[in-house]
């Protein structure tokens, strides 16, 4: 590990930030020296300038994700080398806002019918019955699920924060059938990985993976992924196309 790396790693620690976004800012910083390829502590205004423009322009990244970039590398520059004046070099890209993609019932029911296997159907239940962020639902324990109180114990969310979310009866029922078919110890969605055991945690991509695939089968156009789940929530209590059709897959293994 370089000093600069160490330093940055240091800092981000101190601020009790989670895993993806210590992730996150270490690659960001690592991409911005790999352009020029300079260390990031010999780059000044000049590059950070054109770097942004690179990202918007020739990347076609979107205005929120050049911002978590920036946020990355205002982090970099201003908390790790105590350079407080890059901040002004380092401005926010004006994002527009835009409404977000939602789901009718009906399609929510052919997303979950198109998981393919009781793992993954599963875990887009979870997602659909909780409004859960994917990497929470990737880290979710089975003592998370407190059936006496009908509540999720989310640990350390967004933020670091931990928060309680509604468990209906349906969602209930689907993760006992689940339980019963797999049986999982610690980890309500273990990962089966080779060379690693069953007390870890599958990652946050398998559950994007399983919530796009699902929509490429089901045949939806619109633009699906775990987030868009959260803007489904008025819909807590399952509808009957989703319960129902639970009971064909019940024998399935993934």
């Amino acid at each position: 590990m370089t000093r600069l790396r160490k330093m940055m790693l240091e800092e981000v620690q101190r601020r009790n930030y989670s895993a993806i976004t210590t992730r996150n800012y270490l690659r960001v910083v690592t991409e911005f020296a790999k352009h020029f390829g300079k260390s990031p502590d010999k780059l000044g205004p000049n590059e950070l300038r054109t770097y942004q423009a690179y990202l918007l322009t020739e990347c076609k990244l979107t205005p929120g994700t050049v911002i978590n970039r920036v946020a990355a590398l205002r982090f970099f520059f201003v908390k790790t080398l105590k350079r407080y004046q890059f901040r002004e070099f380092l401005p926010y890209p004006r994002d527009r806002r835009r409404l977000p993609t939602v789901l009718s019932q009906e399609e929510v029911s052919q997303l979950i019918n198109g998981a393919g296997n009781l793992f993954r159907r599963t875990l887009l239940m979870t997602l659909y019955g909780t409004g859960m962020r994917r990497a929470e639902l990737a880290r979710l324990k089975v003592g998370d699920v407190d059936s006496q109180r009908m509540i999720i114990r989310v640990v350390e969310g967004k933020g670091g924060k931990d928060r309680d979310l509604p468990l209906s009866p349906a969602l209930l029922e689907t993760l006992r059938e689940y339980w019963r078919w797999r049986k999982p110890k610690l980890y309500m969605f273990p990962t089966r990985t080779r060379g690693r055991t069953l007390d870890q945690p599958i990652s946050d991509k398998t559950v994007w993976i399983a919530c796009s695939e699902a929509a490429h089968r089901a045949g939806i156009r619109k633009k699906i992924h775990p987030h868009t789940l959260r803007h489904y929530l008025p819909f807590l209590t399952m509808s009957s196309d989703v319960k129902g059709s639970w009971r064909s897959f019940s024998n399935y293994g993934p």
